[in-house]
């Protein structure tokens, strides 16, 4: 056996000794390139952002529509009669409920991804 120090001892021995080091070396050069893809990784970054906040915007409108279901029953059932008159009319003309439901829940989604970001920056 061999060490760095004593080189090869043979011309076979000194051409694997040749590859492993090219391999090592070319292993480094793929590792500093990926680091210095400044904007691969920001890609990258930004997509996984985008994901979570995709999925954030389904957990929040499955949320939405959960509560809007339990309010709608407790409205229908009890309560003052003006509140009973705007579920009634949420349910005649669902879309603009679902439309300002899913509005907010954006407005939340983008609040909680900026202050992760921001607070993960300091």
């Amino acid at each position: 056996m061999t060490d760095a120090t004593s080189g090869a001892k043979g011309p076979d021995e000194l051409r694997r000794q040749i590859e492993r080091t090219r391999s090592e070396l070319g292993n480094t050069v793929e590792e500093l390139a990926g680091k210095a893809d400044v904007k691969g990784r920001a890609r990258a970054r930004a997509a996984d952002l985008r994901d979570k906040a995709g999925a954030m915007t389904v957990q929040l409108r499955s949320s939405a529509v959960q509560a809007g279901h339990t309010v709608q029953d407790r409205a229908t059932h009890t309560g003052p009669r003006p509140v009973r008159g705007a579920v009634q009319a949420g349910l005649r003309h669902p879309r603009p409920v679902l439309v300002v439901g899913a509005a907010a829940g954006a407005v939340v989604a983008v609040g909680v991804l900026r202050r992760r970001h921001h607070h993960g920056h300091h």
